[in-house]
């Protein structure tokens, strides 16, 4: 195969998609999900019950991310930090091939929509089990939208085998559900405008999706808790607590740098059908209108609407260029230019995963206490630990069993009356000194400018140990 600029353009534009997505491991929940994997392998079970606090032990929990904790640890054990990174960059990268197969205008109208709506999207990623809820996502769109095109019933049967490897990745396979009934709509619309003209309706394809989508609710059952997992979303999308104090569960704050490019992807939705006019699919329009709402919520959902921008996009630009681009014989230098440039992207990926895992042990650093939690391997100090809700999980995988934690990112573990206790204490309001004498807490790890810590500072009961500029450690004396 001849390397022309179109191959080219398309191979430098996903070389440089996986080197953007390369990056050091920084999710605050992954450090517990990695404890949770190496629990269930050295123990072969799944957890049904809280095995790191102190304040809640025993409580029941629904590990409904246990495959992808599993698949962490399995990594982690063969590759460190350098496997993981890798992988779910690969995991990104092939979400957004995906959609940019069912796009038109490849490979340059394609190539710049994919390009904003990955920009956009950018902030979200890392080593995270939502990273398989992308990668399923766009899956499901592509044999979706491939059974529109084709109308083959073949098409849909891979999503209930989809759906039971998704169910026991990640809680999102809910929306999975929401992809298929999309899809009906998009069918009983015309269906239903067919009626309304006493023609017969175009029942086939709504008909076949409604099956695949009995078939994928049926599917998600084959988990370790069965039907209690249908609920489960519902239970987080519900909590209070989760939506006000969790940060990925915010809108997108517009006035950060990082989030202009959504503005931008946005903008550019709402102005490329003015301009291009050229039809759009109803049920292209109806994902991108459910996802985008889910996504101006929550940030943690705007790579989600990033897979259904990218064809609606595509299919403007393409619009507007459309009889514009001619096709040119590839110049005799490009024989050579071609492959060096595609060798030195290689080599720059190279340098960049270099230079991300020289930086993992200096983002740990800066992001998480890991030298108050040195400092509590080496000293051993005896007592409960209460802890900042961001930093459970990293205390989890450095301090677990010895040290187990006041809480940590499982907000759905602790439930809603539990996180506003802990707020209440973590801000230093009146109470606190009682809530940690009931719960016999002798060491604190919180930030240095937190409520608790000016409360600490300022009692003779406590004596600081250890203070850096991330924490600082005190001990009841």
């Amino acid at each position: 195969m001849r390397l022309n600029a179109r191959l080219l353009f398309a191979l430098l534009l996903f070389l440089g998609l996986f080197a953007m997505t390369l990056r050091p491991v920084a999710d605050p929940d992954f450090w517990w999900h990695l404890r949770t994997g190496q629990l269930i392998a050295e123990t072969d079970a799944i957890p049904r019950a809280d095995p790191f606090s102190f304040t809640l032990p025993g409580r029941a929990w629904v590990a409904h991310e246990w495959l992808t904790e599993l698949v962490f640890f399995g990594l982690y054990k063969a590759g460190g930090y350098g496997l993981l990174i890798v992988v779910f960059s690969l995991i990104i990268t092939a979400a957004f091939l995906l959609v940019y197969l069912r796009s038109p205008g490849r490979p340059y109208a394609a190539g710049f929509a994919l390009l904003l709506s990955a920009l956009a999207s950018a902030p979200a990623w890392g080593v995270r089990p939502q990273m398989l809820s992308l990668l399923f996502t766009a899956a499901f769109l592509y044999l979706l939208d491939l059974f529109q095109e084709k109308g083959r019933w073949q098409i849909l049967l891979p999503l209930p085998l989809l759906t039971i490897l998704w169910v026991n990745l990640h809680a999102g396979y809910f929306l999975g559900f929401a992809v298929i009934g999309i899809y009906i709509a998009g069918e009983a619309f015309p269906a239903l405008a067919a009626l309304l003209r006493r023609e017969r309706p175009p029942l086939r394809k709504a008909s076949l999706l409604s099956l695949a989508l009995a078939a994928c609710l049926l599917a998600a059952l084959a988990n370790p808790n069965t039907w209690r997992i249908l609920i489960y979303p519902f239970e987080t999308l519900t909590s209070p607590s989760m939506m006000q104090f969790i940060q990925e569960w915010f809108s997108p704050d517009f006035h950060q740098p990082e989030w202009m490019p959504l503005a931008i992807l946005v903008l550019a939705l709402i102005a490329a059908p003015a301009l291009a006019r050229r039809p759009v699919s109803l049920t292209r329009v109806l994902l991108a209108v459910f996802l985008g709402f889910a996504a101006l919520r929550s940030m943690r959902h705007v790579p989600l609407f990033a897979l259904t921008a990218v064809p609606l996009l595509a299919a403007q630009l393409d619009g507007l260029t459309a009889g514009r681009q001619t096709v040119r014989a590839t110049p005799r230098f490009a024989r050579w230019l071609n492959p060096l440039l595609l060798g030195l992207a290689l080599l720059a990926i190279g340098l960049r995963f270099v230079s991300v895992i020289q930086e993992q042990p200096q983002s740990e650093a800066e992001m998480y206490p890991k030298a108050a939690a040195d400092w509590i391997l080496e000293n051993r100090p005896e007592g409960n630990l209460y802890n900042a809700y961001g930093w459970g999980g990293y205390l989890i995988w450095r301090l677990y069993p010895t040290y187990p934690v006041y809480i940590d990112g499982r907000a759905d573990v602790y439930g809603d009356k539990f996180i506003y206790d802990y707020l209440r204490v973590y801000y230093g309001q009146p109470g606190w000194e009682e809530t940690l004498a009931a719960a016999e807490v002798r060491l604190v790890l919180v930030e240095p400018d937190s409520g608790l810590a000016y409360a600490l500072r300022g009692s003779p009961r406590w004596q600081i140990v250890h203070e850096d500029a991330l924490s600082v450690l005190l001990m009841k004396k």
